[in-house]
């Protein structure tokens, strides 16, 4: 059989179609509530379309994609591609689970989508910016902030909660108002567009959950952990390898620059004028001046917390010079400060006026690295130092803070790249693995049912498995593995029915034989091969012995229920013909048959390795005359220690010889025949074998009035 093969690459053109019209949109809208300046973001519509058709993959990658774009308008957007990339999953899972018209569904969808974004938004927004994205809602925050004195950032949250609950509803009706525009067949191949087989039904992936509910470990959970273990590792290392080597680039940096900035504001203060400065101040001629200096100087290097001029004695630092800062007033002329412990290996080469290298320390200012410069007077002696402090403290925040921003960046790429694992790890091995796996599973409990056989191999056929990989050739070799083992099973069927038919016949030939002795026995192996199925099929219908009734063990009783007689090939034609009643000495001949039989088909067992059915025949030959009392013969078995196919042997031949005619006696009329069986219940026969012949009497009656009429 020929399989026909879909075309994966016109699936895929499908896919990137939808993709990029969702994106378009996403654009669109959200350039438009920018241009305007709505109180709105609306740059997840087209995710939303996407993932409802497409699921998590083409949602999250028109989600990260978007934002890529929408940085030409929008310098913030690629931060919250995480954000948006969450909220596509979360489009994924629950919009096909809901429809417009399940009111409480729809209302957990609005919702969910709301809290999603307006947390991850709003952290992202508090924590980078420390206000609002959006201008409108900035100003809201502010006039609610100065009117009721509430927290900005408790009010940030509950406005952007309104705006979220206002933007997502637009957002979930109008991508429900795109799907719906997208014509059917459009929509159809949108939605297959991930299978690389014939896609599945829900109830389909259903039933292939259950199957495989009983694995420890799956597949797609290890593949994705193993996926997310990685990405999270090397975004750790990268950003505590980048949060390094950029602190360490800046201080660097940083430095020089301090060193430069601090010669030259040194080269511009006049050396012979210290002494002046610290004894007169303000007053100080030049004074002023060069306070107005240094203010130009620090305002070219903001990275510069604290600028200052100041000598170095033994009782401690004396200020000359020290500019003012926001959070702080600088030192008088004159005023003295202690040495701080970081300075106290480099105090030699101060007290010496001395040049020293920077010096990091963690004093009363902070984390700080301080930079000094000799100011020198006419005769070259180091008159004071001019001092720089760059805040290390404020490059860790700066360095952490731009860590975050690429983290919040790289963290939409993290989730666009599990999920593609995710997707990949699906879509090209475990649906296929699992479909093929379950399939194959089906065909072994098949048994030998030809018909199940058949219809399991044009299932596993039907899969269409595309992923032209090792998995497509896995399952086309599946696929010719279960089409030859069926064929194989049909020609040892063939076999086994021409056996079956073959030892039927030498069965029936046998039973002929028996039956050409006795003179008045005509019919007597059919008829009561047909009563015998008959008694089977009711107790299978009424649920009597379901351990013991198989289809298997049915067809063995009826197909040797012609031999129950065989052992009367053994019994003399005088015995056997007697027209009258036997002598207690001729009965004793005749009871021999029961055990002459059981002998034949033991042999006969012997030879063919133990057929199941010639097992039964001989439990019939053996043990048909024996009585549910125990009073039978040939060995006194009683109640269910008897074989079944005998009890039920019993009843057919009981009925059969009744009804009828013997060279000793006439047929017994039907009603007769039928109450001798009913008063026999429980003593001579298995009381379940007679009430199911009881209840079978329409049946009874027709196989009666067939060998009558032949």
């Amino acid at each position: 059989m020929k399989i026909p093969r879909i075309k994966p690459e016109k699936s895929t053109v499908t896919s990137i179609f939808a993709v990029s019209v969702g994106i378009l949109i996403n654009i669109v809208f959200a350039y438009l509530a920018q241009r305007f300046n709505l109180p709105l973001y609306l740059d997840t519509i087209g995710t939303f379309m996407v993932a409802a058709l497409g699921g998590t993959f083409p949602g999250v990658l028109t989600a990260v994609v978007s934002n890529i774009f929408c940085v030409s308008f929008n310098k913030q957007s690629l931060y919250f591609a995480s954000v948006n990339a969450l909220l596509a999953l979360f489009a994924a899972r629950y919009s096909r689970n809901f429809e417009q018209k399940n009111v409480r569904a729809l209302v957990r969808f609005i919702l969910g989508s709301v809290l999603i974004s307006t947390f991850f938004s709003g952290l992202v927004q508090w924590v980078l910016f420390g206000r609002p994205q959006i201008e409108a809602i900035n100003e809201a925050v502010n006039v609610v902030n100065e009117r009721f004195g509430l927290p900005r950032v408790g009010i940030f949250f509950v406005i952007n909660f309104l705006v979220n609950l206002f933007d997502k509803t637009i957002t979930i009706f109008g991508s429900a108002l795109l799907v719906r525009l997208i014509p059917a067949s459009l929509r159809e191949r949108i939605i297959q567009s991930n299978w690389r087989q014939r896609p599945l039904s829900p109830e389909e992936l259903k039933n292939l959950k259950e199957w495989g509910s009983d694995v420890r470990h799956k597949l797609h959970s290890r593949i994705t952990a193993m996926i997310l273990f990685i990405s999270l590792s090397l975004v750790t290392i990268l950003a505590i390898a980048a949060y390094v080597l950029y602190f360490n680039y800046s201080k660097e940096q940083e430095k020089e620059k301090a060193i430069e900035l601090v010669k030259y504001a040194a080269s511009l203060i006049d050396g012979d004028r210290i002494d002046d400065y610290l004894r007169e101040g303000w007053e100080a001629e030049g004074y002023v001046e060069s306070y107005e200096v240094m203010e130009e100087i620090k305002a070219l290097a903001p990275s510069i917390q604290y600028l200052y001029v100041l000598q170095i004695r033994e009782d401690g630092c004396h200020f000359v010079l020290d500019l003012e800062t926001e959070d702080m007033e600088g030192y008088q002329p004159g005023e003295i400060v202690e040495f701080e412990e970081g300075f106290m290996s480099e105090m030699e080469l101060l007290l010496a006026g001395e040049e020293i290298p920077p010096v990091e320390s963690v004093g009363n200012f902070g984390w700080m690295l301080t930079t000094y410069s000799p100011i020198r007077d006419r005769n070259g002696h180091t008159a004071a130092y001019m001092g720089a402090d760059v805040s290390l403290q404020y490059m860790t925040e700066y360095v952490r803070n731009l860590v975050i921003r690429v983290l919040l960046i790289i963290a939409g790429f993290v989730i666009l790249i599990v999920v593609t694992g995710s997707w990949i790890t699906d879509y090209y091995t475990v649906y296929p693995v699992n479909s093929i796996t379950a399939r194959l599973d089906q065909y072994s409990k098949a048994g030998d049912d030809q018909k199940q056989l058949d219809t399991y191999v044009r299932d596993l056929r039907k899969l269409n498995i595309q992923t032209g990989d090792e998995v497509e050739k896995l399952y086309y070799a599946a696929c010719e593995m279960a089409a030859g083992m069926s064929e194989q099973l049909r020609e040892i069927r063939h076999y086994s029915e021409a056996t079956a038919q073959m030892q039927s016949g030498l069965i029936i030939t046998m039973a002929d034989m028996v039956e050409s002795r006795d003179s008045d026995t005509g019919a007597h192996v059919q008829k009561t091969a047909a009563y015998v199925r008959i008694i089977l099929d009711g107790l299978k219908k009424k649920g009597y012995y379901p351990e013991k009734l198989t289809p298997k063990y049915m067809e063995a009783v009826v197909m040797s229920a012609p031999l129950h007689d065989v052992g009367k090939i053994n019994i003399p034609d005088a015995v056997l013909n007697k027209p009258g009643k036997l002598t207690e000495e001729e009965f004793e001949i005749m009871k021999t048959h029961t055990t002459a039989g059981k002998n034949i088909m033991e042999k006969a067992i012997s030879t063919v390795k133990g057929e199941s059915y010639l097992k039964e025949a001989r439990n019939m030959a053996g043990y048909h005359h024996e009585r549910w009392d125990g009073k039978g013969y040939p060995e006194g078995l009683h109640g269910e220690v008897i074989p079944l196919s005998a009890r039920v042997m019993a009843v057919a031949d009981v009925f059969d010889a009744l009804t009828s005619p013997r060279v000793y006696k006439p047929a017994f009329p039907l009603e007769k025949a039928l109450q001798i069986l009913e008063e026999g219940a429980g003593t001579q026969f298995d009381p379940k074998v007679v009430e199911v012949f009881m209840d079978s009497l329409p049946q009874v009656k027709e196989v009666l009035k067939k060998y009558q009429e032949s």
